[in-house]
């Protein structure tokens, strides 16, 4: 069976997927999912990096990665 992002196991066929899907939603069988093994401090300090690296950051080294990514493409 393919495994999800998440390490769920999913039916591999459109058919038993919606029945997985069905059943779910329904109550009879519950979703199993999987932790990421990070911690909630950690996930709230990871989404405000890129906000604070850019604000430490000055304006001609932030120019200078944006013509790098521009180049780039």
């Amino acid at each position: 069976m393919p495994s999800q992002p998440k390490g769920q196991k999913r039916p591999a066929d459109v058919i038993g997927n919606a029945v997985r899907v069905t059943r779910i939603a329904t109550g009879e069988e519950a979703d199993d999912v999987m932790d990421d093994g990070k911690s909630a401090a950690a996930k709230e300090l990871g989404a405000k990096g890129g906000k604070k690296r850019a604000a430490n950051m000055t304006p001609e080294r932030r120019a200078e990665i944006a013509k790098k990514a521009a180049d780039t493409r």
